[in-house]
C-alpha cells in the first residue's frame, strides 16, 4: 500500500532534438519586444539597424514556459560571469554620422 502523502517518482525520458538546416544557421537579434496576454507570450526578436529594423523571429510560448526560460537565463548569465566575469550593462545608441546615398 502507498501513502497518499507519497508522489510517485519522476520518470525521465529521453528527448531526441533535430534541428532543421534551415533553422541551424539561427538568426541573429539586437533586440527583443515582449507582449502578453492572459494566456501566452509573444516574444519578438529584432534586427535593428539604420534606417529601418525588422522582425526575423516571433516565439509565443505559455507563461509557466516564460518563467522557466527566465530561470534557465539567469542560470546561463550566472555561469557565463562566473567564467568571463560580469557582463557590463550599456545604452545601445544609433551612430549619429551615418552616411546616406
Amino acid at each position: 500500500m502507498t501513502d497518499k502523502n507519497d508522489k510517485p517518482e519522476a520518470t525521465t525520458q529521453e528527448l531526441q532534438i533535430q534541428v532543421p538546416p534551415e533553422v541551424q544557421r539561427g538568426v541573429y537579434a539586437n533586440q527583443m519586444f515582449s507582449t502578453h496576454t492572459q494566456e501566452e507570450f509573444i516574444l519578438d526578436f529584432i534586427l535593428a539597424s539604420q534606417p529601418a529594423a525588422i522582425v526575423n523571429a516571433r516565439v509565443i510560448i505559455s507563461p509557466t514556459h516564460a518563467k522557466r526560460i527566465v530561470a534557465a537565463l539567469q542560470e546561463n548569465i550566472n555561469n557565463y560571469e562566473a567564467h568571463f566575469g560580469e557582463i557590463a550593462q550599456i545604452n545601445p545608441m544609433a551612430p549619429s554620422d551615418t552616411v546616406r546615398h
